[in-house]
């Protein structure tokens, strides 16, 4: 058997709680994580051990933002897209985000993020579907709606990567707010 092995990730901005959990799993059969890899991670082979995983984004995680986190008994483990940041610990370590207050923020935050490059892609999917329809009923010349569909499909691919992030924690913030009431 290897000592490497490509994993596919089930979405973090999805089930985030599900994959750290699956994280869990893995080290305990002596698989952890390594880095994170396209739509998924990479794992490397080791002795098995007990331990629990927790995601913090952190566009800005500077030293004091690591020692901060190691002094509270997590392990940084890796980083992707240079704000994900998975972290380890002992079962038992008091988790990362422990009130209902520091949760919320963390996803406000997240939210914000992929709204930033969600909501352009959304206007500009509109107006190419606009365009490219526009070109069909021949208001515009077909040249103009060729263009539109091949710029579209670039745009779709970018509002799923961050559209549908940005509804996942727009709705877990709902359920916060459900819980708080």
């Amino acid at each position: 058997m290897g000592k490497k092995k490509y994993v596919i990730s089930s979405g973090l901005a999805f089930f985030e709680e599900k994959e750290m959990e699956r994280l869990g799993k893995f080290a305990r059969r002596g698989w952890f994580i390594e880095k994170f890899a396209f739509s998924g991670f990479v794992f490397r082979k080791g002795e098995p051990e007990d331990v629990i995983y927790s995601l913090d984004y952190q566009s800005v995680a500077d030293a004091e933002y690591f020692s901060y986190f190691e002094e509270a008994g997590w392990k940084h483990v890796c980083t992707g897209a240079g704000v994900m940041h998975i972290f380890s610990a002992a079962p038992g370590t008091t988790p990362i985000y422990s009130d209902q207050a520091t949760i919320k923020e963390k996803y406000e935050k997240e939210s914000q993020s992929v709204k930033k490059v969600a909501l352009p892609a959304f206007l500009i999917a509109i107006m190419l579907v606009v365009l490219l329809f526009s070109s069909e009923n021949g208001f515009l010349p077909t040249v103009v709606g060729d263009i539109s569909e091949y710029a579209s499909y670039a745009t779709f691919i970018v509002l799923i990567f961050t559209g549908m992030p940005y509804l996942s924690y727009q709705y877990k913030l709902r359920k916060l707010e459900k819980r708080n009431v």
